[in-house]
C-alpha cells in the first residue's frame, strides 16, 4: 500500500473509479459525496498527480465513435537513445500511455487522433524525428474490461 496516500486521497481513487457526475459542476458533486470541499478534492488530484500517483485523471473517450483513430504504436529505441526518443514521442499531444518494454520493440505507446490523415501526419513526423520506424496496430475489436483497481 502506498504510504503517500492518506484515507481521504484513497476514498477519492476508489470512489471516482466508478463514475464521475456528469453537471455543470461535476467536482462540486464528487466532492460532496467524499464529504470534503471542491477546492480540497481539486487540490488534491493536482497533488496526486504532480506527484506521479495518478498519471490521468479524466475522461476516456471512444475516438472512433467520434470519426478519430486509436492505435497501439510500438518502436525499436537504441537504448543509449531512450530517453531523448521518449521526450520527443511524448511532447506530441496525440500520444498517451508510453511504455518502455523488455522486448526487441522496447518503446510502446497509444496515439490517438482525429483524422487518418493526421494519424498517418504524425506516424511519419515521429519516424522523421527520431529515426526509428514506427510499428502502427490499430484496433481491430473493441473488449470492455471492468478494471478497478482498490487503494
Amino acid at each position: 500500500m502506498d504510504e503517500s496516500l492518506d484515507e481521504i486521497d484513497r476514498t477519492i481513487i476508489n470512489k471516482l473509479q466508478y463514475g464521475f457526475p456528469i453537471c455543470d459542476y461535476p467536482f462540486q458533486i464528487a466532492a460532496e459525496s467524499l464529504d470534503i470541499t471542491e477546492s480540497e478534492l481539486l487540490e488534491r488530484i493536482t497533488t496526486m498527480r504532480d506527484n506521479g500517483i495518478l498519471t490521468r485523471f479524466g475522461p476516456l473517450f471512444n475516438v472512433e465513435n467520434m470519426g478519430g483513430t486509436f492505435s497501439l504504436c510500438a518502436m525499436k529505441v537504441p537504448a543509449a537513445e531512450f530517453d531523448s526518443v521518449a521526450d520527443q514521442v511524448n511532447a506530441l499531444p496525440q500520444v498517451a500511455h508510453n511504455y518502455q518494454r523488455d522486448h526487441a520493440l522496447n518503446m510502446w505507446f497509444v496515439l490517438a487522433t482525429e483524422t487518418l490523415e493526421e494519424k498517418h501526419n504524425t506516424l511519419m513526423k515521429i519516424e522523421q524525428q527520431t529515426g526509428c520506424r514506427v510499428y502502427d496496430m490499430p484496433k481491430e475489436r473493441e473488449y470492455f474490461v471492468g478494471l478497478y483497481l482498490k487503494v
